[in-house]
């Protein structure tokens, strides 16, 4: 057993030191300088540029109450459809006691009136039937008294809008009904039942009871690199591509470009944005299985340059030398190792190919890449 383990252990030192002069041999054999050989072709030139930014509404609107209160009913949810003047929630009004002291007074104080010149007509006509006053000075007693109970009216509807939040005379217009101003999709409804709400004023922004949008008229916004932002002009056509939608593409329009940067993770950025364009059939349908929701993350290609069916090689194969730019031809076939350093003139590049504007013809080859080989 012992002599076994010798014999084993003797092996593989051998087979080490074998594998180790093998390996040293070849690392050691002369390597042979060989190149790529390079077709010039002619094709399509594109330069183009991604901008990551999300889908929004053109217009969203924030629906608030005209009146403080508590939500008693909401008869709409988020992404259901609603039209312009529809009721979305209905409110239980909360006074504000100092305006209801203020109403209150107003209606004691033209009732007070109203009895007073309500006499007054009634002593003036006794006297103008007896042919005592003119006809003059009984309609001026006439017309102080029918002013009185218009006062009075007015009195008693602003008492009840401050207490309950419409008038009897203007139940149709209640302000205890928070309805849509604009027409589209109910974005969200921030609120529920017995929330309490409160109305715009100089102090605050008052509660917001939902958000509506047209999801028919949608914009693209982004930002892009102020390296590429100067090659931008509205009216560029951009492909966009929703990341939670991979198999449907919309086209759009740019339309805006900020004239101020902002600074994102060390580089100036400038905001674009871009009217979407929405195919026919497709959208913003809440049972469609193609709806567009507010806030999808996108990605939007701009071609920014392009030339089309020009002379090209790829990149790899081009050669500078201070403000020169050149190629190495190949002068005697595919397999030739001779090669006669050319100056070409260079233009539109995709990042693999570039196109060659003088100095090489179709037909001509160029020396690409080094490949190192073994000498035979």
């Amino acid at each position: 057993m012992k002599k076994a383990l010798q014999l084993f252990a003797a092996l593989l030192v051998a087979a080490v030191f074998i594998g180790t002069f093998v390996f040293l041999y070849l690392g050691s054999r002369p390597k042979e300088k060989r190149y790529e050989t390079l077709e010039t072709s002619r094709q399509d030139i594109v330069r183009t540029t991604v901008v990551t930014g999300k889908i929004e509404p053109r217009d969203e609107v924030a629906v608030k109450p005209q009146i403080s209160g508590i939500i008693t009913e909401l008869l709409k949810e988020a992404g259901q459809r609603v039209e312009a003047g529809e009721v979305i929630a209905k409110l239980k009004v909360i006074p504000d006691m100092q305006q209801l002291s203020s109403a209150e007074s107003r209606v004691r104080l033209a009732t007070i009136n109203r009895d007073q010149t309500a006499r007054d007509h009634e002593r003036q006509k006794t006297l103008y039937d007896k042919g005592l006053i003119s006809a003059n000075e009984y309609e001026k007693a006439r017309q102080a008294y029918d002013q009185a109970r218009e006062e009075l009216a007015a009195a008693q509807d602003n008492l009840e809008v401050v207490r309950d939040g419409a008038s009897r005379s203007n139940a149709s217009a209640s302000n205890t009904l928070v309805r849509s101003t604009i027409s589209g999709i109910i974005l969200d409804i921030p609120v529920k039942v017995g929330n309490s709400v409160i109305l715009s004023n100089t102090f605050n922004d008052g509660t917001t009871i939902a958000t509506v949008a047209d999801m028919g008229n949608l914009i693209f916004r982004g930002n892009i690199d102020e390296t590429e932002v100067g090659r931008l002009h509205p009216g560029m056509n951009m492909d966009i591509t929703i990341g939670a939608m991979q198999d449907v593409r919309f086209d759009a329009a740019l339309e805006y470009i900020s004239p101020k940067a902002t600074e994102q993770g060390g580089a100036n950025q400038f905001e674009i944005k871009a009217a979407v364009t929405i195919p026919t059939g497709n959208a913003t349908d809440s049972n469609s299985t193609t709806l567009i929701r507010s806030g999808y993350s996108a990605t939007a290609k701009i071609v920014l340059e392009e030339a089309r069916n020009v002379l090209t090689i790829p990149e790899a194969a081009i050669h500078f030398s201070g403000d020169s730019t050149f190629v190495y031809v190949v002068k005697d076939g595919d397999n030739a190792r001779n090669y006669e350093q050319r100056a070409v003139t260079t233009g539109l590049s995709d990042g693999i190919n570039i196109q060659i504007l003088s100095g090489l013809a179709a037909d001509e080859k160029v020396r690409g890449n080094e490949i190192l080989v073994e000498k035979q």
